[in-house]
Parts: structure tokens; C-alpha cells; sequence
């Protein structure tokens, strides 16, 4: 209801109701006399005592008009009696106050009548009609002025809820919402961060915030007499009191108290007069930690703590300070940056009796932290992308060095099925574990972030010169000749290649009519990838994947190792063409011409995968079996123009893949599937040098196919530099062809490219993947559902009588294929409400003793009043999706208020 409307009902109250005939209204502030003409009462007539004489409207109301109504409205304040002509009048008429303070009372519903005063002050706010109905829409009838000045700052800032520490926040974020006009662009360059090595972080550059300049809402604040209570309140809170209170101030002292807060051990001297006092330090924690978590006002968090770091001078006090120290801390990107080179060094300091799991503990929980969370987008201050990846490289680098540190005197296995069965169980993961670092620290790379660059140098060294030479000299031994692999090649229980239709395809099809099998060949897809596949296609609901090998043809290339895939009696050379039952198999055309005599067609990844389920299902209809060409790690490696994007080949043929055999099973209906490859590689991230070398100085007059890891040819003779073996015997090809390779990881030359190479003998060459996976169907489909880790919060009576509390959560069961890891957000609420700070953990723990998958997580309590018989809940929820996990009730039961 407007003032005219108010106004007009009480007047016509006064005289329709109760039957008066005249009315006074004084109004000494002038609020209303531009509302009076607008009153419409029936049968009133209103005088304005400025404009009509006293004496006139004595005649009139007595002699002229004895029985009219009339409303005398005066612009003035009540005369004294001795100055007042209509004294008489007023004495036996009625007096009407119409003030707006008590009007604004009525209108916001508020039921303390000594708040008149309090909105009278406060005049200026209300001369907007909006701001007016946006406090009204906040106000309850039982607040204070307290609760007023906070809800009319709210408005002003616009800030909802109308609570203290989101009026706070949203004041600071309004310095970045008006300095977002200024940017224009973002450009990254390099600089220098303080540590014992020189590390380069990248500094992008975004447009500048002069903290000395309060935005311009403040000034607004200040104009309406809000800044006084609004500092009040903040003294209340947070204790902070200046005399000259600054916004800039006050921000730095609430970062600088949260850093001190969560660091072990001491600020630093020259800081530690501006943390906060200890009444107001909780408050300080739990409003930093709300702004962090803040998916609307998150990204000027991250802007203003850099701000506040360079005026702090924050890098100066971190370069003595260890991990242990700052592990919990993450008020400024500048702390990350530190921990993120400091364990860096630590890894390489202690690689040789590394604690990976330690490494893991860390990097886990600063990937869940505020700079490189997962559900966070990068910004120009925050490149959470990089800081993951950073964190990714070091554990995969600390794994690296664990498992080295596991065989310090290289690989001792009795025989090449041992060494073999140690590959497929074991050691496959060095070569992923060096495909993950390489690949997260590209990714931190092509973003500036070089943290790990020494690192890189390090592990090279150690895979190319510790396990790669390692394993070429135990692997070796059991190649060479006369009593070596080349002269049979087989490997008890091991099948070979080129008996994969007959062991993986046939069989399939012969249990019964209606059968199809497909068939995925990756080209150069080799073990260690396969591996990754298989985890993730049994992360998927109906989906049972196994993982096998088979040992791979030699010479170890792709004509060979396709052929040797197809259903046929017999392999043949004719020129450099591998001739399948005597038909070419060098073209997917000439394959599907092979296939056919078996029921079956061959294709390209990209023609099927166009294919919509209609269009799919018509081309394999009364198909039996569908070979699948997929080539992208061979596209990528073997251009020497693009061998060094070999990791993110390797990453996008997983991807593909997994995509692949989803098609293949949900719209396509396969049961059976079966992926696998030619050959695998070798890939090292640095060039090969000259002793990599075995030159062969003249290619025999025999030679028909040279490349850098094989050369076949008929006769060739024995060479110190190569081990020489017949087709024959390791590819069941007729005839009597020949072939060299090169000892070792060794390469007959360097042409086209010498980082991605294979054709050889090593085992990341001829160890096959074969992946079986099968569509899971009836009740048996339930045991292939994934779903997250289970936690629970150990304990029971949950009381909290201190401003911080540790709750104890287990994870109640080991993370698996089908049981993945979560990340929780956890904090104390009362209501919708948050009265501690967040934390975020991840429980990923593949233990399967119980105490390792313990966790502790400790909570800062919000300073305010608590009242014990209130429910207040612990809420785990998971950080990706929001929903609730669980919750427990918890008692807050502050008796009296400590130091924090």
C-alpha cells in the first residue's frame, strides 16, 4: 500500500468512522504536501492553513459551514497555544499524524513502535519506491535496527540472502563486476616464482583493481548512512576496528587471518599485527570458505586474493615455509604454487626411496582444494586445468619411482614366460605410468605451468636409460638364437597372433547360429592402453570386459600383423604384400572381400560411427562377424611430424574406443566383442642418439621391405647388429622369408622420425591385447551397475562444544572397476544454512584394510549464538552432482566462547 493509499484510509477512518468533523494535520517535514492534492474523501473539504487566514477559516468552519468536514493540513509544526488563532477548534477537534517513519512502521509490518525513530534516520533509503519494496519483501515483524541496516545494505548491494557475511562477499565481488568492463583480453606470459629450483608460472594479465578505490556501491552505502552500521556489525563478527575502517583493510586482514588459521605453525612477524583478534577469526575462516565455495561470486575470490598476495608481498614469507606447513591451506593461489613446486622437489629428492602414497595423500587433497577442483571452471587467476594436471605428473611420477624402486637391480626372471607374465601383471605399468606424467604435463605445459619440466628430464632418464635398457637386456636374452624365441616362437598359454579367429572368433560363432561377433583392430593400440580400456569399459552398466594377450607376429608391423588377424589357412608374401588363403589384405575393400567367405564385412571406424542405430543395424544385418578398423596412435606416432602428440593419440583412441564398443552394444545389439591390435610401439619422449643406432651398412641384395625396427628379405645372414628369424616360425607365413631386427630397443636408422617406432621384438611391441567384452544380461546385469563409494560418519552423540571440531569418516568399502571414487563437500547445517566452513575430501582409497580408509576432516564453527535443542546436521554431498550422501544430527552446545 502506498502513502496516499494509508493516508486516505486512516482520514476516512477519522471522519466516516468515527465521525469527526474536523481534522489537524500538521506536517513540519513537508512529506506529504505534494501527496495532498491527490486525496479523494467524500464530503471533506481540505484547507491549507498556509494559503487560507486564520480568521477565515474560523468564519467559515463555525458560522458559514457549522455541519461541513473539513481536513486543515499545515506545511508547520503545531503552534504554541498563546500563538494559536484556532486554539478553540483544535481543542474539540481531532489531531492526525501522518510522519512517515510511522507510516514506513505500518507498511514493513514491523511490531517494535520505537523503530519510528530508527526509520526516520534512515530517511534517505526510503526516497526510492524500489528500494522500499525490495526491504519489504526481507523485513519480519519482530526485527531490530540492527536486522534493518543489514537488510538495507542487502538491497543496496544486492545481495541475497541479506545475511552479514553475504552482504560482506557481495560487496567485495562488486569490485570485479565493474572492473570486468576493462578486460579485454587475456594474454599469458611468463613469471618467475620464488623456490630453491627456478620454476616459471604463468601470470595472465586481467584488468587491474585499485583496492585503495571502493566500488562505486559503497559510495552509495555511504550517501544513505549505512557505512557506520555496516562497520558495526562487521566489528561484532569479525572483530575487526579501525578507526579509519577501509574495505581494502578489511579484506587483507581477513585473508591474512585465514592464512594464519590453516597454516602449521606461525605467521610470519611482519603479518601477524594485522590478523584479526581471536573473537573473530572463526568467522573470518567459515566467510572465506562460504566466498570459495561460492559458484556465483567463486571467480572475485580469486582475483582479490591475488590482489591482496602482491600488496601483502606473500611470496617473501612462503619461500622458507616446507609442505607440511601449508598442506591445509588455500587462501591464495600463491600457497599453491608453492606446494606444487615443493612436492615437485620432494619427489625428486626422495625418488629413490619415494613414499608414492604420501605423494598421493597431498596431491589429492590440493586437487580437491579451491585451485584445481574438478567442478570449477579456469580463470584468468585461477587455471585449475593445469594445477590438476601439475598434481596428475607428480603422483604418476611418484608411482614411476615406487615401482622402479621395486626391482633396483633390473629384471631377474628365470625365463621369457616369466618375464612375459611379469609384463602383463606388472610391468606394462611403467610404460603407463610414463604415458600419464608425460600426458599431464603436457597438459600443464601448453598452459604455461613448466613446474614439472625438471621432473621430466629426471623420469626420462630413468625410463629410457634405467627401464627401457632393463628390460631390452632381460627380454633379450631369451631372443637370441639358436635356443632363443626366434628360433620357436611360442610362449606356454600364451596363444600367437596369428591364431587369433580361430581362438577368440570362431569359437564364438559355432555355439550357435545366431551369433555375431565384432571385431575391433586398433592400430598400434598396445598393452598398457588396452589396460586403461578395459578399467573403464567395466565402469560401465552391463558391460563385462577381460583383458588377455597374445603374442604378437615378428616382424611386428601393420600389413603383417592385419593380415595375421583375418581368418585364413595360410599367410603368404608376394612382393610387400601379405596375401591371406592368396588374396591381398592390404586395403579394408580386400579384407571385407576375405571376411565375406566367413559371413562377415570389414569397415572404418568413422564410416560406422556416422551411422545412425537405424542405419547401423541395416549394414551388419545378417553379418556374422564385423571387423572394425580404427586407426589414430599409428596415424599420430608414425609421422614424424607429429610423433611427440603420441600421449593424446593414446588418450583420444581410449576415448574412441570406449565409444565404439557402447555403440557397438546399445545400438547395435552386439553380445560379443572383441578388441585388439597389429602391434604395439616403442615411444620415447626424447630423440634417439647415435649409440640407439644398429646400422646396417648395405641392405642384402635380397631385401624386400626395410624400415627402422625390421628388415625381411631372403637369404639374409647373421649380423652382430640384429637377431635374424624366419617368418615361419614367428608368423606362420609360407615360404622361406627372413627378417632382421634390431637388438634391444635399438633402430637400424633415424628416417621419418625415431620417437614412435616399432617392428621389433620388445614386449610394448609384441604383447597383443586381446579385450573379450560381453553384454551382461537378467538378473546378472544388477552386479554391473556402478556407483560411488559409501561414507560413513564414524561415531555417534555428535556434540560440538569448541570453535572447531574433528569428525571421523570411513569409506566402507575399497574402490573398484564398479565402485568408484567420491568427493564430498562437508559442513554443519542448521537449516539450509552453513554454520562451519566447508571442506572438500576425496575418498578413493583401494585399501582393503579399514583403517586406511579412515579420514579425519575438521570444521570451524560460524561465532554467533547456538542453541543446544536446535537440530543442526552433518551433510556429506557429493561435490559433482549436489545431492545429499548422508547426514547425522549434531548438538552445538557453546557454553561459553573460547579463543580460537
Amino acid at each position: 500500500m502506498s502513502d496516499l493509499n494509508q493516508i486516505q484510509t486512516a482520514l476516512a477512518r477519522l471522519f466516516h468512522e468515527e465521525g469527526q468533523r474536523i481534522v489537524f494535520w500538521n506536517d513540519p517535514e513537508h512529506e506529504f504536501q505534494n501527496t495532498l492534492p491527490f486525496l479523494m474523501l467524500e464530503g471533506v473539504t481540505v484547507l491549507r492553513l498556509d494559503e487560507v487566514g486564520a480568521l477565515e477559516t474560523k468564519i467559515r468552519l463555525e458560522r458559514d459551514e457549522p455541519d461541513g468536514k473539513f481536513l486543515l493540513y499545515a506545511p508547520t509544526a503545531e503552534p504554541d497555544e498563546e500563538d494559536d488563532w484556532l486554539l478553540d477548534i483544535r481543542l474539540y477537534s481531532r489531531r492526525f499524524q501522518a510522519d512517515r517513519a510511522s507510516i514506513l512502521l505500518h507498511e514493513l509490518g514491523l511490531a517494535n513502535q520505537h523503530l519510528r525513530t530508527h526509520l526516520a534516520e534512515r530517511r534517505k533509503f526510503f526516497d526510492a519506491k524500489d528500494r522500499l519494496q525490495k526491504l519489504k519483501n526481507l523485513v519480519a515483524p519482530e526485527d531490530t535496527a540492527a536486522d534493518l541496516d543489514r537488510k538495507m545494505i542487502a538491497v543496496v548491494v544486492k545481495a541475497d540472502p541479506p545475511e552479514l557475511f553475504n552482504l560482506v562477499r557481495t560487496l567485495f565481488h562488486a569490485w570485479t563486476t565493474e572492473s570486468a568492463t576493462e578486460e579485454h583480453g587475456r594474454n599469458t606470459e611468463k613469471g618467475n616464482f620464488p623456490s630453491s629450483s627456478s620454476v616459471s608460472f604463468p601470470c595472465h594479465s586481467v584488468a587491474e583493481i585499485d583496492l585503495d578505490a571502493p566500488p562505486a556501491v559503497w559510495e552509495q552505502i555511504e550517501k544513505l548512512n549505512l557505512d557506520a552500521p555496516f562497520w558495526a556489525m562487521v566489528k561484532a563478527s569479525f572483530g575487526y576496528a579501525e578507526e579509519h575502517p577501509t574495505l581494502k583493510n578489511f579484506l587483507l586482514r581477513l585473508l591474512l587471518t585465514d592464512y594464519a588459521h590453516h597454516l602449521k605453525g606461525d605467521a610470519p612477524p611482519a603479518l601477524r599485527g594485522l590478523l584479526l583478534p581471536p573473537s573473530g577469526r572463526a568467522n573470518a575462516v567459515v566467510c572465506l570458505a562460504q566466498w570459495r565455495d561460492s559458484s556465483s561470486q567463486g571467480a572475485s575470490y580469486d582475483r582479490l586474493s591475488a590482489e591482496a598476495a602482491a600488496v601483502l608481498k606473500l611470496d617473501d614469507h612462503l619461500a622458507d615455509l616446507e609442505i607440511d606447513a601449508l598442506s591445509d591451506v588455500m587462501t591464495f593461489l600463491a600457497v599453491e604454487k608453492r606446494i606444487a613446486s615443493s612436492l615437485r622437489e620432494r619427489v625428486q629428492a626422495t625418488a629413490h626411496t619415494i613414499d608414492a602414497d604420501a605423494i598421493r595423500v597431498i596431491a589429492t587433497r590440493r586437487q580437491t582444494g579451491h585451485w584445481a577442483a574438478l567442478n570449477r571452471a579456469d580463470s584468468p587467476t585461477a587455471p585449475r586445468q593445469a594445477l590438476r594436471a601439475v598434481y596428475a605428473a607428480l603422483v604418476a611420477a611418484a608411482d614411476f619411482f615406487a615401482l622402479r624402486n621395486q626391482h633396483p637391480s633390473g629384471f631377474n626372471d628365470p625365463d621369457a614366460a616369466s618375464l612375459y607374465r611379469a609384463y602383463e601383471k606388472e610391468l606394462y605399468r611403467f610404460d603407463q605410468l610414463y604415458r600419464h606424467f608425460g600426458e599431464a604435463a603436457d597438459t600443464a605445459e601448453e598452459q604455461g605451468w613448466d613446474v614439472v619440466k625438471s621432473l621430466r628430464v629426471d623420469l626420462e632418464a630413468h625410463y629410457v636409460n634405467g627401464y627401457l635398457t632393463n628390460l631390452a637386456l632381460a627380454w633379450g636374452q631369451f631372443i637370441e638364437p639358436p635356443d632363443g624365441l626366434l628360433t620357436q616362437w611360442r610362449i606356454a598359454q600364451v596363444p600367437n597372433q596369428y591364431r587369433f579367429y580361430d581362438r577368440h572368433v570362431r569359437p564364438w560363432l559355432e555355439e550357435g547360429e545366431n551369433r555375431r561377433a565384432f571385431v575391433i583392430i586398433s592400430d598400434a593400440f598396445r598393452y598398457e592402453a588396452a589396460q586403461e580400456l578395459t578399467t573403464e569399459l567395466n565402469g560401465k552398466y552391463r558391460f563385462e570386459a577381460k583383458l588377455s594377450s597374445q603374442l604378437g607376429v615378428l616382424p611386428s608391423y601393420t600389413a603383417l600383423g592385419m593380415a595375421s588377424l583375418l581368418p585364413h589357412r595360410t599367410l603368404a608374401y608376394q612382393g610387400t604384400d601379405v596375401r591371406v588363403d592368396g588374396k591381398s589384405s592390404r586395403a579394408t575393400s580386400e579384407r571385407n572381400g576375405i571376411l565375406h567367405a566367413v559371413g562377415g564385412l570389414a569397415c572404418q571406424y568413422d564410416e560406422l560411427m556416422a551411422k545412425k542405430k537405424d542405419e547401423g543395424r541395416a549394414f551388419v544385418k545378417d553379418r556374422r562377424v564385423v571387423y572394425i578398423y580404427h586407426d589414430t596412435v599409428d596415424a599420430i606416432g608414425d609421422d614424424g611430424k607429429t610423433e611427440g602428440k603420441t600421449f593424446a593419440a593414446v588418450r583420444k583412441a581410449i576415448d574412441e574406443l570406449a565409444a565404439l564398443v557402447g555403440y557397438l552394444i546399445n545400438n547395435l545389439n552386439g553380445h560379443y566383442v572383441v578388441v585388439t591390435a597389429d602391434h604395439g610401439f616403442l615411444f620415447t619422449e626424447t630423440a634417439r642418439v647415435e649409440t640407439d643406432k644398429s646400422p646396417l651398412e648395405d641392405q642384402p641384395d635380397g631385401t624386400l621391405l626395410a624400415k627402422k625396427r625390421y628388415l625381411i628379405g631372403q637369404p639374409l645372414y647373421d649380423h652382430d647388429a640384429a637377431w635374424r628369424g624366419r617368418l615361419s616360425a614367428t608368423a606362420g607365413v609360407d615360404g622361406d622369408l627372413e627378417f632382421w631386427i634390431p637388438k634391444g630397443a635399438n633402430l637400424f636408422h633415424f628416417v621419418g622420425g625415431a620417437r614412435f617406432v616399432h617392428g621389433g621384438a620388445m614386449p610394448q611391441e609384441i604383447v597383443i591385447p586381446v579385450i573379450t567384452v560381453k553384454q551382461v544380461r537378467g538378473k546378472s546385469a544388477q552386479d554391473t551397475k556402478t556407483r560411488p563409494v559409501t561414507v560413513q560418519v564414524l561415531g555417534g552423540n555428535h556434540r560440538i562444544t569448541t570453535a572447531q571440531h574433528r569428525f571421523q569418516l570411513l569409506q566402507m568399502e575399497p574402490v573398484s572397476e564398479r565402485v568408484k571414487p567420491i568427493t564430498l563437500r562437508i559442513a554443519v547445517y542448521e537449516g539450509e544454512e552453513a554454520v562451519t566452513d566447508l571442506q572438500t575430501v576425496r575418498f578413493e582409497s583401494a585399501s582393503g584394510h579399514l583403517d586406511e580408509r579412515k579420514q579425519w576432516v575438521s570444521l570451524v564453527l560460524k561465532e554467533r549464538q547456538y542453541d543446544k535443542k536446535t537440530p543442526y546436521r552433518l551433510v556429506l554431498r557429493d561435490a559433482a552432482t549436489g545431492i545429499e550422501q548422508q547426514s547425522v544430527d549434531v548438538i552445538i552446545n557453546r557454553t561459553f566462547t573460547d579463543d580460537f
